[in-house]
């Protein structure tokens, strides 16, 4: 067990502001572009989770010869990374799909400008494998432990809603995931809604059973979010839009080399070989179209987020926190196109 709660457990980035509640004003008016010989001394800061994005990006050499440096910040799990993002933090992240909702409620000065099919696989709900109950249906009275704002939270949600349940009829119990997976193991809650590489990992080490996962109920996609300040000035802009399209690249290498990849991130972040590959065979995240359909899809979690009183209602426009500034320049290397 201690080796499981060393593993999962993640150096968080510690944040003194808050998300402001004001009315802000979003970055849509792209400014000009700089030079890539002009940003040797820019730094971009880049969000990460377990290692995911900057893992992939050296291992697919797409930090190689970079006209500008990357620093990346390591966060438990999205919702900081858009409250980092928001603070002038980081420039850039991507995050499952429920943190920039839960950041356009509370008028986060962020964009979504690059769109990821994640298929929504690992985004689970677990119980112990002892456990009576075997439906979401059944989890009504019971405990659930979850990311507040975090994709698993949208999953939990969505779970609930088709199964006729609301979140009055179920306990949640906000915990990141170290603390979540305590909890669990310890029987202080009935399920577990987590995403990868947590999924993977904990079914290798503990008695589990999935009673539910994302790709059922939800859209599953990832999202990468820049901050409004970053978006605003030429050089970050620049360097944002090069990193976008390095990205896309990293990810094509990674679908093309599965084996290579799982090897290179197990030893990036500390994972048995074997979870590496169960959690990026379905969690890999690949660019898609930052289109009309992924706005509405991610409008509908909004939506239901707001009726079911997670979030103030009426809900967001989620199309307000939209940028699709970087669409054309990413749409060549989309890998939806193959």
């Amino acid at each position: 067990m201690s080796r499981v709660v060393a593993v999962i457990t993640l150096v968080s980035l510690l944040l003194t502001g808050c998300v402001s509640r004001e009315d802000v004003s979003g970055a849509r008016e792209a400014p000009e572009t700089v030079p890539l010989s002009e940003l040797a001394d820019l730094t971009l800061q880049v969000g990460d989770q377990k290692g995911g994005t900057e893992s992939l990006l050296r291992a697919a050499g797409a930090l190689d010869d970079l006209p500008y440096q990357v620093a990346f910040s390591t966060f438990t799990s999205g919702p900081p990374q858009v409250e980092a993002a928001t603070a002038g933090k980081i420039d850039f992240a991507i995050t499952g799909n429920t943190p920039p909702i839960f950041g356009a409620a509370s008028n986060a000065r962020i964009k979504v400008v690059s769109a990821y099919d994640g298929g929504g696989i690992g985004d689970q709900i677990l119980v112990l494998a002892d456990s009576p109950i075997t439906s979401i249906d059944q989890l009504r009275g019971k405990s659930i432990a979850v990311g507040k704002g975090s994709s698993a939270h949208g999953h939990v949600l969505a779970q609930l809603d088709n199964a006729g349940l609301t979140p009055e009829d179920v306990k949640l119990v906000f915990l990141q995931p170290a603390d979540a997976l305590g909890a669990f193991t310890q029987r202080q809650a009935d399920a577990w809604a987590i995403w990868d590489p947590y999924t993977a990992q904990t079914a290798e080490q503990l008695p589990v059973r999935s009673i539910g996962q994302a790709r059922d109920v939800t859209n599953g996609y990832w999202f990468g979010v820049a901050s409004d300040q970053a978006l605003a000035d030429p050089k970050r802009n620049t360097a944002l839009a090069d990193l976008l399209v390095r990205y896309e690249k990293a990810a094509r290498w990674a679908r093309d080399n599965p084996r290579q990849w799982a090897e290179s991130y197990a030893n990036a972040v500390g994972l048995d070989l074997e979870v590496a590959e169960v959690s990026q065979s379905r969690s890999v995240r690949l660019p898609t179209e930052l289109d009309d359909e992924v706005v509405a899809s991610e409008q509908e979690i909004a939506d239901l987020f707001a009726e079911s009183g997670q979030i103030a209602s009426p809900a967001p426009e989620f199309e307000n926190w939209v940028d699709r500034r970087f669409n054309e320049t990413l749409r060549p290397l989309l890998l939806s196109d193959d």
